[in-house]
This record gives C-alpha cells, sequence and structure tokens, in this order.
C-alpha cells in the first residue's frame, strides 16, 4: 500500500507535472489571466508575463490555452526548449502552429504562407493567438527581430497575430536586443510568490483535487511549508509530496511542524535558512563591538568643549582686576576722588596753557633748568590747587614773586614750570594724601 491508500487519495496532490486540473486561481493568478485575456481579445500584439521559477507561468499557459475556446481563436503553444533555435526554425514551427500546410524553406515562402494563412484567419473572423513559454531562450537579436516582423502583420485598425511571452525576469533583457520590440509590448504582468494564507488555499486545493476532504497538514506545518518553500507553489509541492510520505512511513496520518523539518533538512532548504538566522544575528550583534567606535567621538567631545573654553577664557581675564587686592573696601569712592582729580589736574593743565604767552615762552625754557631744584616748594604748596576754585593756579605763582624783587619777573618765573613735569608729581602727590585722608578715616 502506497501512501495514497494511506490517505485516501485517488492521485498525486502534489505532482510537479503540469496539469491544468490542479491549477489554483489565486487571487494573482486570477488577475494575470484577466490582463493576459484582454491582450488576446482585443489583438493587442504582444504582451508577456514574467514570473521566477517554479511561479506556476507553465500551468498558466496552458490554462490560457484550455481557455481560448476554438470557434473564435487560432491558437497554439510554443515551448521553446533550447536557446540555440534558428529564425529559420522559428518561422516554419509558427507557420505549422497555424496551420500552414507544408511550410516552404526559404524565409521569405515561408512569410508569405504565414500572411496568406492570418487573411485566411481574419475572413474567418478568428483571432490568431501564439503562446511562447520559456521565451527566455530567445537570446539572439535576430529571433526578437522576425517576432517584430510578424507583429507587423496587419489590417486597418487591428493586428493580425498577438504573442504572449510567458518566462523569467530575463526576457526583459532580451527584448532590450530589439529595442523598436520592445516598445511594442503592451501588456506586462509580474508573477509574485504566495502569500501564506495563499499558501494554505493552495494545500488544500491539490488536496481536495485529489480526493480528499480533509487536510493532513496542522496550521503549523502549513506555516512551515511556507517558509521552507518562500511561496514558491513548485517547492510547496516537493515538500507536501515528501511530508506525506514520511508521515506514511511512520503510519501517520497529521503532518506536523517536525515532519515539515526534517523534510527540509533532507533537501536542503533546513538547513539554508538556519544559515541564514546566524547570518542575521551576528550582523545584528556586530554593531555591538562597533559601538564603542562610534562611542570614542562621544568621548571626544569633552576635549572639544575643552578646547571651546579655553579659547573662550580671555573673556575671565576681564573680570579679575588686580585693583581689589589693594583697595578691598570703600573702592568706589576713591575712584571717584582719583577722577576727580584727574578732572583737576586736566583743569589746571590747561590754565596753566593758556596763561602763558607765545612770546616769553623761548625765555621760560632758557631759565627753565635753575629753577629745576625749587619743585620742593611747589610740593608743599600743592594743596592749593586741591581747594577746587580756579584762582589756585594764579596765586602759585606768588611764592616766587617773593623771592625776586620787581613784580614783573615775578609773572614770568610762574610760566618756568612746564606743565607736564611740574604737574604730573602734583597729581601723584594730591592721590597719595587722599589715600592717607581714606585711612585715618
Amino acid at each position: 500500500m502506497d501512501y495514497l491508500e494511506f490517505f485516501g487519495l485517488n492521485k498525486e496532490p502534489f505532482s510537479n507535472a503540469p496539469d491544468v486540473r490542479f491549477y489554483y486561481n489565486s487571487a494573482q493568478h486570477q488577475k494575470a489571466m484577466l490582463r493576459l485575456q484582454y491582450a488576446v481579445d482585443s489583438m493587442k500584439g504582444f504582451a508577456i508575463l514574467i514570473g521566477d521559477i517554479g511561479t506556476g507561468k507553465t500551468t498558466l499557459a496552458r490554462m490560457m490555452l484550455d481557455a481560448l475556446p476554438e470557434e473564435a481563436y487560432e491558437s497554439a503553444l510554443l515551448v521553446i526548449i533550447h536557446s540555440g533555435i534558428t529564425a529559420d526554425w522559428l518561422l516554419k514551427k509558427i507557420a505549422l502552429q497555424l496551420g500552414v500546410d507544408d511550410p516552404a524553406d526559404e524565409k521569405l515562402k515561408v512569410l508569405n504562407q504565414i500572411y496568406s494563412r492570418l487573411m485566411e484567419l481574419d475572413q474567418q473572423g478568428k483571432k490568431a493567438v501564439v503562446l511562447v513559454d520559456e521565451a527566455q531562450m530567445l537570446k539572439s537579436r535576430e529571433l526578437m527581430e522576425e517576432f517584430r516582423g510578424l507583429s507587423n502583420l496587419e489590417v486597418p485598425g487591428r493586428k493580425l497575430i498577438t504573442f504572449v511571452f510567458f518566462g523569467l525576469p530575463e526576457i526583459e533583457e532580451n527584448l532590450k536586443l530589439d529595442p523598436p520590440l520592445l516598445q511594442r509590448v503592451a501588456l506586462k504582468y509580474r508573477l509574485e510568490p504566495l502569500n501564506e494564507d495563499s499558501t494554505d488555499a493552495y494545500i488544500r486545493h491539490r488536496l481536495r483535487i485529489s480526493g480528499s476532504s480533509n487536510c493532513f497538514f496542522t496550521p503549523e506545518a502549513i506555516s512551515a511549508v511556507h517558509i521552507f518553500s518562500r511561496g514558491i507553489p513548485r517547492m510547496i509541492n516537493t515538500i507536501c509530496d515528501n511530508a506525506l510520505f514520511e508521515a506514511y512511513l511512520m503510519k501517520d496520518r497529521a503532518v506536523n511542524q517536525e515532519v515539515i523539518e526534517s523534510v527540509a533538512r533532507d533537501l536542503g532548504l533546513f538547513e539554508v535558512e538556519k544559515a541564514k538566522v546566524p547570518e542575521g544575528r551576528s550582523r545584528a550583534a556586530e554593531p555591538s563591538p562597533e559601538a564603542p567606535e562610534k562611542e570614542a567621538p562621544k568621548e571626544e567631545a569633552p576635549d572639544e568643549i575643552e578646547t571651546l573654553t579655553e579659547e573662550a577664557a580671555p573673556a575671565p581675564e576681564a573680570e579679575a582686576p588686580d585693583e581689589s587686592m589693594v583697595i578691598p573696601e570703600e573702592k568706589a569712592e576713591v575712584e571717584d576722588l582719583i577722577r576727580e582729580l584727574e578732572e583737576e589736574s586736566k583743569g589746571a593743565q590747561q590754565e596753566m596753557e593758556e596763561v602763558p604767552e607765545p612770546k616769553p615762552q623761548p625765555r621760560l625754557q632758557e631759565v627753565a633748568p635753575p629753577p629745576a631744584p625749587k619743585e620742593p616748594p611747589a610740593r608743599e604748596r600743592a594743596p592749593m590747587p586741591g581747594k577746587t576754585p580756579p584762582p589756585p593756579p594764579k596765586t602759585a605763582p606768588a611764592p616766587p614773586a617773593a623771592k625776586a624783587a620787581p613784580a614783573k619777573p615775578a609773572a614770568p618765573e610762574a610760566k618756568k614750570p612746564e606743565p607736564k613735569k611740574k604737574e604730573e608729581p602734583e597729581v601723584i602727590d594730591d592721590i597719595d594724601k587722599l589715600l592717607e585722608r581714606l585711612e585715618d578715616k
């Protein structure tokens, strides 16, 4: 007894041989069929269906061929099994598929035969459709040019023939060999792998077609099938077929997750998925050693802040005056007194500069050297200008007038002291006395 009898099945549910009976009209397969049917009905001339390996392109092509009614279509399915085919072989094959009897060997004659047959079909109200499976095998520009030439056969308002290519994604690169043909692509659709819900429905559908109303796969097993098959129908068939056989050997009518994992391990799928997980984890863990490298600049950030503070250090230098160390108290009063003394000294200088006349100044410069030792009496009388009245600079020359008998020479003696040399020590003396007064207070 084989596993078909054990599970009560009348045919293999998961065979990879194309069989229209097991065609599963998923949401995306239904969309693809509707679009391709539209391209054929409206005679668009050229349509393409693209899908990865095992996504069901061939089954869809056969399903479409069976769906085209014979009274309305002259349809044919052309399967390209080798990439080394020639343009002559291709034209003869198409002529035979369309119903041309005894195609000629010469290319031009074959083209004339094809055109005559297409006109005949058009007069009969039929539409010529050629489905080309494994179209990615068409890898030469010469072949693409032949399809372009045939697609140019038309009558006013419609094409005489429509080609539908079924192939792998590489077909898009092959079409680029003949840009004019690429521009004639009127419709293109791509088949994607099944999601988990579609995988579940796909498995149940094939079991039902095989004569079983029960699903022998647990929900966890179906999830595992979807993971290891990546939603590709051909891989789903392979995994499920082996899983049923393993369950039959164990005399178990339920296929659980452990059985699916065992089958995936035998097929080399489990190790592939298992190898991917550590890689993902290791990559996720790799950032941790790299983290210190990223944190290193964070540790250097304080150095940058310190350099900025060092550059900004000149600001605090202005905040540390030395005067506070000399006069800790009553600093403001001393500064005000100093300012007053400076203003008085400036006023005295201005007055002294106004008194001397421009003519007698040369004589004062000549007499200036001898009165230099007489600076002490000027220092003793320094308090006179401290009384603030403007007359003090005029009374200052009074002492030298007492020494000189004539009153006239007294005036020149008052002009003898140079404002810069004599008045600077007077200002310094006054500041010292003021500081002494403040200390006495």
